[in-house]
């Protein structure tokens, strides 16, 4: 959004030589150079009634209109009518399913179209409340079960039960590798030391620790339950890195060498490759009611396309099982023994997401 009318400016002599973005600078210092730059970049600056590039030279009397564009982050706090699938609500919180692919707070890069501009359409009382009631976080690409509370009172409670450990949350992930017994992964987190996008487990981090628990295995696969018992930004991701068996999908903490392609199927590794998140999913979720102290608990559907990727997964177990049984009646069946062939590099770039808080999974 701009405003209706360009700012017209005249180059004066001190800027004179300089490139159009440092000349802008110093004559419209209340925007940073970035903003400019990307407004140079979106058409929205003339010079001499042409376009221009933040590196072309202006000099002295040259005639520069720039159509001020608004800061998104003014809107941040804009109530959005956006759905929201409300899993339960009373006059204390509300229990969302979030939707792999939606944002939870504004932050840089999505300062609209998130969870929180879609609370404040659904229950404006909510602009009242700092963060708009939101007492945690799950990533973007991260679905399932997350609570916000609707008033002061209730947030100031939530978040000292999530202090005090005893907000239960579980999810679902489908991981690379065969894990072969239940476990607990307890290696605090901290940033990346290098990668400032990226959490690592660092010595110097604070506490973490994930439960993990082994509910189906396949040929390279793992569906596990996982149970927070802290809750660190990126956590489960950066626990299942840490175990040398990261989750499907996932672009930042995921595979950075050897993938088994060729032990799958074309199908399954298709759609393992194509995955577009990390299947991950918060399935259950319990707490005390801030108002009554009563337990309560809300487990929902694992999400479809986790649901899929995993039946297409037991559709090959089977198929091998059945090929497997049929060896063993052959007398001249040959074995096949995998050699270094059968594993394929995967160099995809990495993709950096949005920096979470305390209580992000």
């Amino acid at each position: 959004m701009s405003n209706s009318q360009p700012i017209i400016l005249t180059i004066p002599q001190q800027y004179s030589g300089m490139r159009l973005d440092q000349a802008l600078q110093g004559l419209l210092p209340e925007h940073s150079r970035s903003r400019l730059q990307a407004w140079i970049k979106a058409e929205h600056v003339l010079l001499n009634g042409a376009l221009a590039s933040a590196k072309s030279k202006v000099w002295l009397g040259d005639q520069v209109a720039v159509q001020v564009q608004a800061n998104p982050q003014q809107n941040a706090f804009a109530a959005e009518a956006i759905a929201l699938n409300i899993v339960y609500e009373d006059e204390a919180i509300l229990v969302i399913n979030k939707p792999a692919g939606m944002v939870v707070h504004p932050a840089a890069g999505n300062w609209s179209g998130t969870l929180l501009n879609g609370l404040l359409h659904h229950a404006p009382e909510l602009q009242q409340i700092p963060r708009a009631g939101i007492v945690h976080r799950l990533d973007k690409d991260t679905s399932g079960l997350l609570v916000v509370a609707k008033t002061l009172p209730a947030q100031t409670d939530l978040v000292r039960q999530l202090q005090a450990r005893t907000v239960k949350r579980e999810y679902r992930t489908i991981v690379w590798g065969q894990i072969w017994r239940n476990g607990m992964v307890d290696q605090p987190i901290g940033r990346h030391p290098t990668q400032r996008t990226r959490m690592a487990v660092n010595r110097m981090g604070k506490p973490a620790v994930t439960h993990y628990e082994v509910l189906e295995r396949f040929g390279v696969h793992t569906y596990l339950r996982c149970m927070l018992q802290t809750g660190r930004t990126h956590q489960i991701r950066v626990h299942m890195q840490f175990l040398k068996a990261p989750i499907v999908g996932d672009a930042l903490y995921g595979y950075r060498g050897i993938v088994p392609m060729r032990l799958m199927s074309a199908e399954l590794a298709q759609q393992v490759q194509q995955f577009p998140r990390q299947a991950l999913h918060a399935i259950k979720l319990g707490l005390l009611h801030p108002v009554t102290q009563q337990p309560m608990e809300w487990q929902i559907e694992l999400a479809d396309d986790m649901k899929q990727l995993l039946d297409l997964m037991r559709q090959e177990q089977s198929l091998q099982a059945a090929a497997f049984e049929l060896d063993m009646h052959d007398d001249e069946a040959q074995w096949y023994e995998a050699d270094e062939d059968d594993w394929l590099d995967d160099d995809d770039d990495e993709v950096a997401d949005e920096g979470e808080d305390e209580h992000a999974d």
